[in-house]
């Protein structure tokens, strides 16, 4: 029976040792959801066909607790510009009102701050 052995000189462990250290993408992921996390995000509201101004301005009055002066600002920018942003906040809460403004049947979306 013959036994095969490699050394430190042979050109195959050379190559072994001398490969450079690959970056974990792992670690680049984990990176990007911190930054993502820190970033402000914008919930922007949509104009629709559906709803009616009165029933905008109720939404935003309940859900946000902003006062009628605030909410009905907010919807005539919803209703002449096409969109509002109406919550600025950290990703988490973003898609939370997001999702709670579905529920109440409005257009909604979020997006980083600043990109639009």
């Amino acid at each position: 029976m013959s036994t095969h052995h490699v050394s430190a000189h042979t050109p195959a462990a050379a190559v072994l040792m001398s490969a450079a250290p690959v970056e974990s993408p792992e670690l680049t992921l984990a990176d990007e959801a911190v930054t993502a996390m820190n970033v402000p995000w914008n919930v922007v509201v949509w104009d629709d066909p559906v709803n009616l101004m009165s029933y905008v301005v109720y939404v935003f009055r309940a859900h946000f607790g902003y006062p009628d002066a605030k909410a009905r600002t907010l919807m005539l920018e919803v209703h002449h510009n096409g969109r509002s942003i109406v919550f600025t906040g950290s990703l988490e809460e973003a898609e939370t009102h997001v999702s709670a403004l579905h529920g109440y049947g409005l257009w909604a979306t979020y997006e980083k701050a600043g990109e639009n």
